[in-house]
């Protein structure tokens, strides 16, 4: 199984590469440079052990553990939003869209760190200067997928978009498996490119309206089973999706 390294571009040219292409790739020390802060990723990563089971997995699978949180970031002032349910339209996710899907909340731990607050105040940067300045509504999503049934699924729903404006993925970690190949299309043609993102800190950034993407099944690389941890982040202007 070959391995495509991810195309990571200079911290200066996100925007740049935002508005021309629709995604921008950051590795660990290009997005730490970007923030302007170390990532306390080794410390975060023990609040991805605990994650309770997704009971709305549609395909009966068990490979998908997780947490959830919103946010509004406005002006850089962050405000953490009262718990809600996430709710996606069948448009972006036929899958498991159209159903309120009630997530335990992110850990205090995590929420409550500075560099957590300085990690959404800079994607809500990137999203200023991708639509112009205004609140941004913000989703945030610890995701553990692991190979305890042999194989796991990042994307069940296939090549999506999220129905927001901007998409972060950061990997947190990864082990014991192989495969967790990164596909982003360009939305109204055939271009694309397709990498796997193995490094903990490698950050993917999509303008979700320009295109749609998807992370192909892992498989255990042993015996035994292994995972991979994503930290997903979206931002949307005019308020969060709702029913």
């Amino acid at each position: 199984m070959i391995s495509l390294a991810p195309p990571c571009c200079a911290p200066a040219s996100v925007d740049a590469l935002l508005r021309s292409q629709g995604h921008a790739v950051l590795d660990r020390a290009g997005f730490e440079s970007h923030l302007g802060i170390a990532l306390p990723l080794e410390r975060w990563s023990l609040l991805w052990k605990d994650l309770p089971p997704d009971r709305y997995l549609r395909d009966g699978g068990r490979y998908r553990r997780r947490r959830y949180a919103c946010y509004v970031v406005e002006r850089g002032r962050v405000e953490r939003g009262e718990h809600r349910a996430h709710w996606q339209s069948v448009d972006y996710n036929a899958l498991h869209g159209g159903i309120q899907r009630w997530f335990d909340p992110i850990d205090p731990a995590l929420g409550d760190d500075p560099a957590w607050t300085r990690l959404l105040v800079t994607l809500a940067e990137r999203a200023d200067a991708l639509r112009g300045a205004r609140p941004w509504f913000i989703e945030a999503h610890q995701f553990r997928i692991d190979t305890t049934d042999g194989i796991g699924r990042p994307t069940p729903e296939g090549a999506h978009r999220d129905g927001v404006d901007l998409v972060s993925v950061t990997l947190v970690a990864r082990e014991g498996v192989r495969g967790g190949e990164t596909r982003v299309f360009d939305a109204k043609s055939p271009h694309g490119t397709r990498f796997t993102i193995e490094a903990p800190g490698t950050t993917l950034l999509l303008d979700d309206e320009r295109v749609i993407h998807e992370t192909t099944p892992i498989q255990p690389s042993s015996d035994a089973s292994g995972y991979r941890d994503t930290l997903v982040i979206t931002l949307r202007a005019g308020g969060f999706q709702g029913a």
